[in-house]
């Protein structure tokens, strides 16, 4: 089997580099590591000479594109029966990743994967709470006969940690105008399809963001927009029933671990979070104006 690693990179740091030392130590390593980057001028060529399997593939800023900058990065792998991709902040949690997520492909009903993400309860303690909800410990597969318990989050599959059965990707890939939210897109179409989309609990990344309530406001208002653009099964099923089962959890559980001081932060993150979402749902009755100053992506509406 073989596996090609596809890593949309924009000015990458000291994650990437750590995310690079790992790859290189896996017990099952990537065949090749294919990066398509934005921008030639941020990328630092040395950070890639030590390793044989890593490419860089240059792109401008104005071409890049959630689903068809991936789209592009699997066009140059050729030979891969997996294709795999992460982004350039997410760092594998120990040397069985890679192993641990392709191992979901032994179910021949298995059309994509996706790891478990990690945060650092040192460094934020809501985000490490929160990613334990967004992915528990156990693994699962989720299809179709899912959408009645779980939702939208049959759909939840993240490219921070993933990999797709080629056979299966090649019908049709990630879109090629997406403002977000393309790993989902991509799951939904596979599980309308009758596909499942497994959950692999034991491949680990470390992964995590310190957004301000303003950004999480532009990043939710994108999320939505991308499930109006695309719509079927996206518009068929509820998604905010479970962010407020996430909302009461974690509220409960600062509580418990008197971590009073947290929640309201909590608090005033998840109201802005779900002003966006309820304003990207609605994108469509807003003016040019205040789109633009909603948005997380500028160039999807100039495009």
């Amino acid at each position: 089997m073989v596996i090609d690693l596809i890593i949309p990179t924009y000015k990458p740091g000291d994650k990437f580099q750590e995310s690079l030392k790992r790859l290189a130590l896996q017990t099952r390593k990537p065949d090749r590591i294919i990066l398509v980057n934005t921008e030639a001028e941020f990328f630092d060529e040395e950070m890639i000479t030590p390793y044989d399997n890593v490419e860089v593939h240059h792109i401008k800023k104005e071409e890049f594109d959630h689903g068809k900058t991936r789209d592009y990065g699997a066009s140059l792998s050729k030979e891969a029966d997996i294709l795999m991709f992460m982004t350039d902040d997410a760092i594998p949690k120990d040397k069985y990743m890679v192993e641990n997520l392709i191992k979901a492909f032994d179910d021949p009903i298995v059309t994509a994967a996706y790891g478990r993400q990690m945060a650092d309860p040192e460094k934020n303690y809501i985000e490490y709470y929160t990613r334990i909800f967004n992915y528990p410990l156990e693994s699962r597969v989720k299809t179709k006969e899912d959408l009645d318990t779980l939702g939208i989050k049959t759909f939840f599959c993240s490219n921070v940690c993933s990999a797709y059965r080629r056979s299966e990707y090649a019908m049709g890939g990630f879109e090629h105008k997406t403002i977000f939210n393309e790993d989902m897109i991509m799951a939904s179409k596979m599980i309308e399809d009758g596909k499942a989309v497994a959950y692999q609990a034991d491949a680990r990344v470390w992964h995590w963001h310190d957004y301000k309530a303003i950004q999480q406001l532009h990043r939710n208002f994108d999320l939505a927009v991308s499930q109006v653009d695309h719509g079927g099964l996206f518009l068929k099923v509820r998604s905010e029933s479970e962010g407020v089962k996430m909302v009461i959890a974690t509220i409960k559980h600062l509580f418990k671990k008197g971590k009073l001081y947290l929640i309201p932060k909590y608090v005033i993150d998840t109201g802005f979070k779900l002003i966006g979402y309820k304003l990207g749902r609605n994108y469509k009755k807003l003016p040019k104006w205040m789109v633009l100053k909603l948005t997380m992506n500028q160039t999807y509406w100039k495009a």
